[in-house]
């Protein structure tokens, strides 16, 4: 049997507190995260959460960075751009049904946050890299020729992720109510059609 590095073993602790808490955010809210219930839920003691995150507000911080990476895969081989951005928009509805614990807990909190003042800060910075990442394909569509010149990026891009977090919310809440991958679609051939 093969001995893990230290940081293996972090990493792999750092991964079970923080599915924990995902877990725990996905069944009741924030209200129900506590550092001894996360290192309860994940074998661990309340000190060992402690050591790896100093509080719960740098906890929900690590588990919504977390939950975000590679949220919607294959969007980061495409270079910036029109076609980057509709695959986006198509793909991410369809990582919203194969979602686990941690992005199910993003999408919790990021409805939370319109309530919450310690999780508001956060989300408002998640949400203007999005927008930002997003403002940047049109800019890109732009300068290729590929997007309309009169297309307003920043309001494109708030626009894709009232539309993205939105319809994903409703999957969650309903998720009989949404063909995710015919939304996908819809929304691809949609901005395709209004980028043009």
């Amino acid at each position: 049997m093969e001995r893990r590095t230290q940081q293996e073993r972090r990493e792999a602790t750092e991964r079970a507190l923080l599915t924990a808490a995902a877990d725990l955010v996905v069944e009741s809210g924030l209200r129900s995260v506590t550092l001894a219930e996360v290192g309860r839920r994940a074998g661990y003691s309340r000190g060992i959460v402690t050591h790896h995150f100093g509080s719960k507000q740098a906890l929900v911080e690590a588990l919504v960075t977390a939950s975000q990476a590679g949220f919607v895969p294959g969007v980061d081989e495409f270079a910036p751009g029109r076609e980057r951005l509709l695959v986006l928009v198509e793909r991410y509805l369809g990582a919203v049904a194969r979602i686990g614990s941690l992005s199910r807990a993003f999408l919790v909190l990021w409805a939370e946050s319109v309530a919450d003042a310690d999780l508001g800060p956060v989300f408002r910075e998640r949400d203007a890299l999005f927008r930002a990442d997003i403002a940047a394909d049109v800019e890109a569509g732009r300068a290729a020729g590929e997007v309309r010149p009169d297309v307003d990026p920043s309001v494109v891009a708030a626009i894709v992720v009232a539309e993205l977090r939105g319809l994903a919310l409703q999957y969650l809440v309903a998720p009989d109510s949404i063909d995710t991958a015919a939304a996908g679609r819809a929304l691809r051939a949609h901005w395709q059609a209004v980028l043009a």
